[in-house]
């Protein structure tokens, strides 16, 4: 009954992320005009944890395309946010988009794959860097996966590790 699309299974998944708190509300507009935006465009249910901890949770939940497409719009706006925020810098390389996954610690062994094969596979196939913590969060029964790469190449990886996930 579940038909194959993009690669991945057309179910619902949810995906979580940690975000510095300081990134969400110093644009234009505030947090909500973006968020908002984005839930419109992508069709994926996007929460973020409220809190003044120096990280929030962004939950990202819905049918897999629209959880790439909403991926793909944070991956987006971190790399306008870098390049705005480059704009009055000597710098002249371009840091990569950096995003982290919030991962069930059951599921990393899978996401690794026998002797660190498939994380070495997601990383030739997109391009992206992909590190999966060793250590679980704070409290906590999960790890964090770090991607960092081209937005294009971030959201090929998400991808990948969403249908490794849903397998």
């Amino acid at each position: 009954e579940s038909k194959v699309s993009e690669g991945g299974l057309n179910v619902t998944l949810t995906i979580r992320l940690l975000m510095h708190g300081k990134v969400r509300g110093s644009r234009r507009g505030g947090k909500g005009e973006t968020v908002k935006k984005m839930r419109e465009e992508s069709g994926a249910r996007i929460n973020i944890s409220e809190g003044n901890c120096p990280e929030r949770i962004v939950t990202i939940t819905g049918p897999t395309d629209a959880i790439f497409k909403a991926f793909a719009m944070i991956a987006y706006k971190f790399e306008e946010d870098i390049t705005n925020s480059m704009s009055n810098s000597t710098a002249t390389s371009k840091p990569p988009v950096t995003l982290r996954l919030v991962v069930p610690a059951s599921q990393c062994g899978s996401l690794i794959g026998k002797g660190g094969s498939k994380i070495k596979e997601i990383r030739e196939s997109t391009g992206a860097q992909v590190q999966v913590a060793g250590d679980m969060l704070p409290n906590s029964t999960e790890r964090a996966v770090t991607i960092s790469g081209t937005p294009d190449a971030i959201i090929q990886c998400v991808k990948q590790i969403c249908v490794v996930m849903l397998e």
